[in-house]
């Protein structure tokens, strides 16, 4: 597919590694290409990105993303499935920019005619794309309104190296509030573990049935 990734931080360096070598052709966005050329990946403006996408995948500052988001225009994302990865913190980390929302549901609100999928939010961009290297599988979650939206997401996220088995979907994009606070329970977990490649995983109770 022709990934379009909003942004050229960490993660979406990641991300666009991660997409490429399963052979999908991604490319990354920048209010300012003409300073990001030395990154080994091909990148182009907002408009050109989003012009250039068959799925856009929102991985800027969530504080920005959609401001941001807006300088392109509804009518180039109308009908173009948006991933979002980002989350909305203050500069020193300490408060949300959304804390009685959630950045994924403020993009689904802004462009109504823009599939909007939340995922990836709940881990540092080494996870994201290298899920099979942690001691065992961890849970990557789905918030959205389209279904289909969903399972195109699901495809990609396989495709990332994660399968079916831990792909949960929590709900539609209202859902996205809990992806995105759980940001500050993920830096509390990053001290107590003196890392920031880890991953949770959600357990369930067992079965009753003994039969």
């Amino acid at each position: 597919m022709r990934i379009g990734i909003l942004g050229t931080g960490n993660v979406a360096r990641a991300l666009a590694h991660g997409w490429r070598a399963a052979g999908h052709d991604a490319l990354l966005g920048s209010r300012r290409p003409e300073e990001r050329t030395g990154l080994g990946l091909p990148v182009a403006g907002l408009d050109e990105t989003a012009a250039h996408a068959e799925v856009l995948v929102n991985a800027t500052p969530g504080g920005v993303s959609v401001d941001l988001l807006r300088s392109i225009g509804a009518p180039a994302l109308a009908g173009t499935l948006l991933i979002d990865v980002g989350v909305g913190l203050s500069d020193d980390f300490s408060a949300l920019t959304h804390p009685n929302s959630s950045l994924g549901e403020l993009i689904q609100e802004a462009f109504p005619l823009t599939p909007v999928v939340k995922t990836l939010c709940t881990m540092d961009s080494t996870t994201m794309t290298a899920p099979g290297e942690l001691t065992e599988p961890g849970t990557v979650f789905l918030s959205g309104d389209d279904a289909e939206a969903k399972r195109t997401t699901g495809r990609l996220l396989t495709d990332l190296g994660w399968p079916e088995s831990s792909q949960l979907d929590i709900g539609g994009i209202t859902t996205a509030r809990g992806q995105e606070h759980f940001a500050f329970l993920f830096m509390g977990i990053a001290g107590g573990v003196g890392s920031h490649t880890f991953n949770i995983k959600v357990v369930t109770r067992a079965s009753a049935d003994t039969r």
